[in-house]
């Protein structure tokens, strides 16, 4: 293996780093998200209901890569047109890492949605009366009986749509950003050697994933607790 490949595999490595960062601030905000739209689909309001349902179903529908291109090309036009509208001379560009964050969290927040809402549905309406009917607020009963039993019913789909969200950032080498397959398209195109280098980054892909499952196992374990029966 000869220095110019060591180095650029060390590149890639770096560029890693800002994988992760783009993957966990998406998490975040479809998270967020997610909580909103379920809370909106479950709400019984026909406005809040229709938000959420259209929400879930044009996000659903429209490819992931079309979305990151609006963000990325169509939010800064549409920024900038507005402010000049308003009689502002100031201008907004979207960083290419503000983009990726946004735009996944907002792809994968519609898949959050439909998580959360089934693991709502699964948890035993009686449990939510009982709380109130001993005065809890809602903003206590979501905190104290919902939220802990809704995460072991969300987190086999929890699971899933975090894993396809770590795959999704790729796309965001589209728009300029240098995470790893940013780095390995660089590395290929000057070294000729395609091969190895997305063979680096789908393995550092594959170790982030196996990872990934394994903290998720052990959040699972943790809040299965009394809930299956031990064999002795």
């Amino acid at each position: 293996m000869t220095s110019t490949t060591q180095s650029y595999l060390w590149v890639i490595l770096q560029g890693s780093l800002l994988t992760v960062g783009v993957s966990l601030g998406a998490l975040l905000v479809s998270i967020l998200l997610g909580l909103l739209g379920a809370a909106a689909k479950l709400s019984g309001r026909p406005i809040l209901v229709g938000l959420g349902t259209f929400y879930t179903t044009i996000i659903r529908g429209i490819p992931d890569l079309v979305l990151m291109l609006l963000v990325f090309y169509g939010g800064t036009i549409g920024i900038n047109t507005l402010l000049e509208k308003m009689g502002s001379e100031a201008t907004i560009d979207i960083e290419p890492f503000a983009a990726g964050v946004i735009t996944i969290g907002f792809i994968y927040g519609a898949y959050m949605t439909e998580t959360f809402r089934g693991a709502i549905l699964s948890i035993p309406k009686g449990q939510m009366e009982a709380a109130w009917a001993f005065g809890m607020s809602r903003p206590q009963t979501f905190i104290r009986i919902t939220l802990p039993q809704m995460v072991r019913y969300a987190l086999p789909g929890f699971t899933n749509n975090w894993l396809v969200l770590i795959k999704a950032t790729a796309l965001v080498s589209l728009i300029g950003l240098q995470e790893m397959t940013y780095l390995a398209k660089q590395a290929s195109s000057a070294t000729r050697s395609p091969f190895m280098f997305f063979l680096f980054t789908g393995a550092l892909f594959l170790v982030y994933t196996s990872i990934s499952l394994i903290a998720l196992k052990k959040v699972n374990a943790r809040y299965s607790l009394g809930t299956k029966r031990v064999s002795l």
